[in-house]
């Protein structure tokens, strides 16, 4: 017999030595399986469902950036969140992206069980892939609840990780003025 996710989180509950009958815990079998289910539903989601044919004609080819996207994943390692900003830029090349799919594409990387480095590199190719730029840069700056909580318990640690492809790769000045346009250039 398969366990439902809500049974297996009430399996979890005995296994920590909890009584999942009392009060406080009779319904937190359900709502946790239903919140893993919401932070993980980047799985149900697909790049051209996010970006709907939102990819317009454009004469534009100066960087398009969107900063500061947020973004609330969690660790593919102890299941335990982390939490940052995503910074986005891409050179067009005749075709521009709807903004708001920028920031969903985020959303749907970050919701799935992950590791950051790899969450920039998937953003980055997904971006190349819908409008074939002449360049595109992610940075991601996050702070990891497994380095916060347990282990090493460091409370001010952030990871920062960036994938730089096609002329922000290939141009120093153009990943300088990306890097100066999001802060983060020493």
């Amino acid at each position: 017999m398969t366990l439902s996710l809500p049974q297996h989180y009430r399996e979890i509950l005995k296994g920590l030595g909890e009584d999942p009958e009392r009060e406080g815990l009779l319904d937190t079998p359900k709502r946790a399986a239903k919140a893993m289910q919401y932070l993980c539903h980047g799985y149900t989601q697909s790049i051209d469902e996010i970006v709907n044919g939102a990819l317009f004609a454009s004469d534009s080819d100066e960087m398009v950036i969107v900063a500061n996207i947020e973004l609330y994943s969690l660790c593919e390692h102890h299941l335990l969140p982390f939490i940052g900003k995503a910074h986005v830029a891409y050179i067009p090349t005749g075709k521009v992206l709807g903004l708001s799919k920028i920031a969903r594409l985020v959303d749907m990387f970050a919701r799935r069980l992950q590791i950051q480095e790899n969450l920039t590199r998937e953003i980055a190719d997904a971006i190349q892939d819908v409008t074939q730029a002449a360049g595109v840069a992610v940075v991601i700056e996050a702070q990891h609840m497994c380095m916060m909580m347990r282990g090493v318990e460091k409370q001010n640690s952030t990871m920062n990780t960036s994938v730089m492809l096609g002329a922000f790769r290939e141009s120093n000045t153009t990943r300088m003025e990306f890097l100066q346009l999001i802060g983060r250039s020493k």
